[in-house]
């Protein structure tokens, strides 16, 4: 059996590996110059402004009607990319707290169209009208007694002829070369049921403050949610002291809490002021050992910044940057004046504002 290599002999350093083998050039394929890019994209332009120009207003009128007066639940349907999209616009409504679900075609013939009742709107969404499993669901979606409509591209399809409305998305052509892959017939579809969202959204008046509730851990919804007191810190969390106490028996507690100074209170809980690490700093170059006979309330800032625990969490970050210069905290102060907690700007960033 040999022996194990000694550690003299192992080498202190190995070369790199060799670099990957470049992929050898396919002879079919053409390189993507800036202007064959450009040109895609004003097609594409083209192919939507055709869609813009050609939109039937007063039928899609009546189909955001129906869907505003609908009191069921909204329901999207569709095969393949048009499903995906429809998918999408169902969850646009949701967010905007509007009651709408996907149904899968497949899985509605499966036992999931039970979740249909009378009241309903099951809205198809299909490029050709002529999709098998869409025709397949409509005599069993309407045997639930839901109401149907269809939103297709191509005149005369067999699923607008079965359906209680129909909506007409105007497509001149796809932008794929052999008018086949479903890339400007899905950007139409989506464009189209995202802006009837918005339409039901101004319908409904749908507040600022109604839509942030929706979107609670989004940057959105904690702007317009989140108060002061439910991000700052409070009771033990504090570096409270003193105004008699020495700087110098303080510094624990000035550094302990992670907020950068000292929050200076009366017996009853009343904020004198505020003493930071920078005062620290400034006191220590002014007076040099005379820092250990000076309390904190000879040193602290008497008229600091302060918050309401019922203003916004956003405001207080507006506040700590508000001229003439930035910090750091606000001592959270309620109506009697007393102190009872501290907002930091790294705690509001670190709660997602």
């Amino acid at each position: 059996m040999g022996s194990l290599p000694q550690s003299s002999d192992i080498p202190l350093s190995m070369s790199p590996p060799p670099p990957p083998p470049e992929k050898s050039p396919n002879p079919n394929q053409s390189p993507i110059d800036e202007s064959a890019l450009l040109n895609l994209f004003k097609s594409q332009q083209n192919h939507l402004n055709f869609f813009f120009h050609n939109l039937d207003l007063p039928q899609t009128l009546k189909f955001a009607v129906t869907l505003l007066n609908a009191t069921g639940t909204i329901f999207f349907s569709g095969v393949g990319k048009s499903g995906f999209v429809a998918n999408k616009i169902s969850q646009t409504l949701v967010s905007l707290g509007i009651r709408s679900a996907f149904l899968s075609p497949l899985d509605a013939l499966h036992g999931d169209i039970g979740i249909l009742n009378s009241g309903d709107v099951l809205v198809l969404f299909s490029k050709s009208g002529n999709t098998e499993e869409l025709l397949r669901l409509v005599p069993c979606a309407r045997a639930k007694g839901a109401y149907l409509i269809a939103v297709t591209s191509v005149e005369g399809n067999v699923l607008a002829g079965v359906c209680d409305m129909n909506v007409h998305l105007p497509l001149e052509r796809e932008l794929c070369p052999f008018d086949l892959a479903p890339v400007t017939s899905t950007a139409i579809q989506m464009v189209f049921g995202d802006t009837v969202a918005i339409a039901l959204m101004g319908a409904r008046n749908l507040t600022k403050e109604e839509y942030a509730t929706n979107h609670p851990a989004g940057r959105i919804g904690k702007s317009l949610i989140f108060k002061v007191k439910d991000v700052m810190k409070k009771q033990n969390e504090l570096p409270v002291c003193k105004k008699e106490d020495l700087i110098m028996d303080q510094l624990v507690e000035l550094t302990s809490k992670g907020c950068g100074c000292l929050l200076v209170i009366d017996d009853e809980y009343h904020l004198i002021g505020t003493f930071t690490d920078g005062d620290l700093r400034r006191t220590l170059k002014a007076s040099g050992e005379a820092i250990f006979k000076l309390t904190v309330g000879q040193m602290c800032n008497r008229n600091p910044r302060t918050i309401d625990p019922e203003a916004m969490a956003v405001d207080a970050m507006k506040k700590m940057e508000a001229p003439p210069s930035p910090v750091q905290f606000l001592p959270v102060i309620n109506q009697q004046a007393m102190l009872i907690g501290i907002i930091t700007l790294h705690g509001l960033v670190s709660a997602g504002l």
